[in-house]
């Protein structure tokens, strides 16, 4: 039985829903790895909330985008280190812009930052699972990925594009008891929910079912399940976390 670390790699998990689901996992009793890009003042505060909780955590600046920084992490922090337990692909940006406006530079990168990172996280995290024959791959995409959303075509087609990705890499390492699933937030209470005109809330509340906006913990439990064991025989799957949004 190994003796290396039981560890969860959670990308862009300093503030919001990342943060949230690093605490979860930390909870749970996992190693939590998670990266950042800016503002390490909120890494050091997650540290500190985890480590308060009783939890064990690092955090690593690496931009998801930049391939080679990627790998330098995997090789420097992760590769006969820790036991990779889980990834959670959760870093992302927005640039939104109608298309008839859109710049080059700001469909490039979302794409850059939310769909070719995943990608690239994900290709390093199957060469370890596949050979340590275990693991769970949890792609944090969006209601957007599914139904779209006026001006975020950027977005849209990054999060649509995670879906893809976690179907395809399901059937490639399903042989290697690797799991590889999705979780769609819908509309959920962040820093860009709370900047919402009351009138554009009420609209969005007026679509929802349950009749609320989700929480980051909504989600953080969603994932929290999928990288259990009791979600051993689930892959492929894209779990939608909206309130029945589109039910």
């Amino acid at each position: 039985m190994s003796e290396l670390t039981p560890t969860a790699v959670i990308t862009g998990g300093s503030r919001g829903i990342g943060r949230t689901i690093a605490l979860t996992l930390a909870a749970a009793g996992l190693q939590v790895y998670f990266t950042y890009v800016s503002r390490p003042e909120a890494a050091e505060d997650t540290l500190a909330a985890i480590a308060a909780s009783g939890g064990r955590a690092r955090a690593f600046r690496v931009d998801s985008s930049d391939a080679a920084a990627v790998a330098a992490f995997f090789s420097g922090e992760i590769k006969g280190k820790v036991r990779l337990d889980a990834l959670v692909n959760n870093a992302g940006i927005t640039r939104d812009g109608l298309v008839l406006r859109m710049k080059d530079e700001d469909y490039d990168q979302v794409l850059g930052t939310n769909l070719r990172g995943a990608f690239l996280f994900l290709r390093e995290t199957a060469r370890i699972m596949a050979r340590q024959r275990f693991g769970r791959i949890v792609n944090i995409s969006s209601v957007v990925g599914q139904m779209g959303n006026a001006g975020q075509i950027n977005y849209a087609a990054a999060k649509a594009g995670m879906i893809g990705m976690t179907k395809a890499a399901a059937k490639e390492l399903g042989s290697r008891s690797v799991t590889v699933n999705a979780v769609a937030p819908g509309f959920i209470e962040t820093e860009m929910t709370a900047a919402l005109p009351e009138e554009s809330r009420r609209a969005y509340l007026s679509a929802i079912p349950l009749g609320r906006l989700g929480s980051a913990q909504d989600v953080a439990d969603a994932v929290a399940f999928l990288v259990s064991d009791k979600a051993a025989y689930i892959t492929g799957q894209v779990i939608a976390v909206n309130g029945g949004l589109y039910c």
